[in-house]
């Protein structure tokens, strides 16, 4: 792939650069503990970080992310602003071959219909707004890889898959054809059970066959899967304008008709649920550990707090009031594993991973000498993939798990990104 042209990337949300890791690999002589390889030809020549309400203190992924690609890597400025610099005049931002980003999911509401002036808007501040701004303003660079949480497929409750269908509609609406996925990433021997949905939106001038397509795409060659029943495949149409799609989209339907696997073109869906063919070695939750010589003694959980994990851990089923209106409920919940099982993948980790407090949600293992502890955030960061103290740059260890809880798993844009490398060899 030496001869290939650069694939120029953009990675907007960028946090601690888990896209720019997994595509374009990390090469540091001075840390060559930290040595990752790269998914093709890709350069990142601009990303944006920055976590609201914009105090410094707010900034550590910003740090991080400075820290390990250098001072001018990123702007540390809201999207928003900066997409407003640029159509001002008063910022440059290149042109790229590739969007990327992992954007929080939050309300996709139009507020304009395609007719009226000023095109699509959505609330101040919604971020899904300034990726479909970025691609408009940038002309339509030919590939767009972003990530989010599973859900999206199937929110809001009140409407299922109207936002997914925006999403759509809006890439529809700038010529791109679109495959989605959502990946677990232990299925394809990952340390961590993480689902997340994938969606890559290309320019092509070929003319797909929908169904053909599901099981022929960048996504099946990334992520193999057995093959598909022509007749559990799910047909849609996707309003041409996002506008529709937000006033009507499956109304009244109780399910979303988004499954885990499609793809569209011209505003047409194919889509089904697929199930995971994989061969290669599988990591779990134990491989991921380091030696107990090296692990602060705070991390340690104290005897006398044991009991405060495992009913924060156990079943409930109990009668609670609540403080504001008085009002007395019945409040029940299953029990999880406690401590992790160190021969499976770990469930998927939070942002609130780090602290001492006992928490439901916490990672929490038993060592050989009968300890229990919780996870140091070095093994956080090698359980989304990303070398063993990328974000030991200054910061504590809650905001350590904070970035880790916000990141991706490095190895599924790397699986993408090679395909993609591979469409676009001469």
């Amino acid at each position: 792939m030496s001869s290939q042209k650069s694939i120029r990337v953009a990675e907007l949300f960028a946090g601690v650069g888990g896209f720019r890791l997994g595509l374009e690999g990390y090469h540091n002589p001075n840390e060559p503990q930290m040595e990752l390889p790269a998914a093709g030809p890709y350069k990142t020549v601009w990303a944006n970080q920055w976590e609201p309400p914009g105090t410094e203190s707010k900034q550590f992924a910003a740090r991080c992310y400075r820290a390990r690609f250098g001072d001018d890597s990123v702007v540390n400025e809201d999207i928003h602003v900066a997409l407003d610099q640029f159509e001002r005049h008063e910022r440059d931002i290149p042109d790229v071959d590739m969007v990327v980003g992992g954007f929080p999911c939050q309300d996709y509401s139009v507020a304009k219909p395609l007719s009226q002036a000023g095109g699509i808007e959505g609330k101040k501040g919604v971020l899904w707004w300034d990726i479909y701004r970025f691609l408009q303003l940038k002309k339509r660079p030919p590939y767009v890889l972003l990530e989010n949480v599973d859900r999206l497929l199937k929110s809001p409750a009140s409407q299922r898959g109207r936002d997914f269908a925006i999403i759509l509609s809006c890439l529809n609406a700038l010529g791109y054809s679109v495959e989605w996925r959502v990946v677990n990433s232990a299925e394809y021997g990952f340390p961590q059970r993480r689902k997340r949905t994938y969606i890559l939106a290309r320019i092509t001038n070929e003319s797909w066959e929908l169904d053909r397509e599901l099981s022929h795409g960048v996504m099946a060659r990334a992520f193999p899967i057995d093959e598909i029943d022509p007749e559990n495949i799910a047909h849609v149409e996707i309003p041409l304008d996002p506008y529709a799609a937000t006033q009507s989209f499956n109304k009244g339907g109780k399910t979303s008709p988004f499954m885990d696997a499609g793809v569209m073109q011209r505003g047409r869906v194919a889509t089904c649920r697929v199930v995971e063919s994989y061969q290669g070695p599988r990591l779990v939750l134990g491989d991921v550990l380091v030696p107990e010589s090296e692990v602060p003694e705070e991390f340690y959980i104290e005897p006398d707090k044991l009991s405060q994990w495992e009913y924060l851990k156990g079943a409930k089923r109990e009668r609670r009031v609540n403080k504001r209106t008085g009002f007395e409920y019945v409040y029940s919940e299953g029990s999880m594993a406690f401590p992790d099982a160190l021969d499976r993948p770990s469930r998927t980790i939070l942002t609130g991973e780090g602290g001492r407090g006992a928490s439901r949600f916490k990672h929490v293992i038993k060592t050989a000498d009968g300890r229990y502890r919780r996870l140091v955030p070095d093994e956080l960061d090698r359980l989304q993939g990303f070398p063993r103290g990328w974000t030991n740059t200054g910061m504590t260890d809650g905001h350590r798990a904070f970035c880790m809880g916000n990141a991706l798993v490095v190895g599924i844009p790397h699986a993408i990104g090679r395909v993609i490398a591979e469409l676009d060899e001469p």
